[in-house]
This record gives structure tokens, sequence and C-alpha cells, in this order.
């Protein structure tokens, strides 16, 4: 499994981004993909969560109407978008996949729960 995250930078309050996963190694719809975050001297914190092959999303609680989590599972790419983007959400995004667990547990793990995650793409957001 091979995960590379791209798309952060630098944005200010209110601006959008989208991230992209390109994956490798493994096929899409077997497992369960999705996305964590950390900021700086914090743990991790679950983003979002989607199985592909039913269709389940789910987000964290601060992120819920302002992520969309979704795949192009004929390209192997994973992304986020991120509309809305405040302070609080700067961190490093990391995209992560675990096989065999559905999403309802792997967001209670809090980010914890993933099998396999990449190195991840810094979100600032700042005025």
């Amino acid at each position: 499994v091979q995960l590379q995250a791209s798309g952060g930078g630098l944005v200010q309050p209110g601006d959008f981004l989208r991230l992209s996963c390109a994956a490798s190694g493994f096929t899409f719809d077997e497992y369960t993909l999705g996305w964590f975050r950390q900021a700086p001297g914090k743990g991790r914190e679950a983003v979002s969560c989607i199985t592909t092959n039913n269709g389940d999303t789910r987000y964290g609680d601060s992120m819920q109407d302002r992520f969309t989590v979704f795949s192009d599972n004929s390209k192997n790419i994973l992304y986020l978008q991120m509309n809305s983007l405040k302070p609080e959400d700067t961190a490093v995004y990391h995209c992560a996949v675990v096989q065999g667990i559905r999403c309802s547990i792997v967001m209670a793990g809090r980010g914890y729960a993933w099998g396999s995650w990449g190195k991840g793409t810094l979100v600032t957001v700042s005025s």
C-alpha cells in the first residue's frame, strides 16, 4: 500500500482547498479509505471516512457540512474537498486506509484505527 497526499497550502479563513491522495498497491473497493489530521503539538483527529463499495461516508463533528470525501476508483485517487476553512483546521492531513473495518468504527478510533497512511500535506488557515 502506497499513499501520497497533496494539495495543501496557505489559505485565508473562509477559503477552500481540495486535497488529493494518489494510491497504489491495493484495490479501492476492498478497503475503507479516509483522512485524519494532526495539528502541531496535538494528537490525531479523525476527519473523514468512505467505503466506496457501499457509499458510506462519515465526518468528524467539526467537519460535517464543510468537508466532502469522495474517490475516483478508476484512477485510484481519494479526494477531500474542504470548504469554509477555519484557523482550527490548520494541520497536516494524511490519507489512510484500513481493511475490514467499517467507517463507524474507524471514526470512533479518532484517527488511530487506520492500518496504513502516507506522508501528509500541510494545510494552514490564517489571515
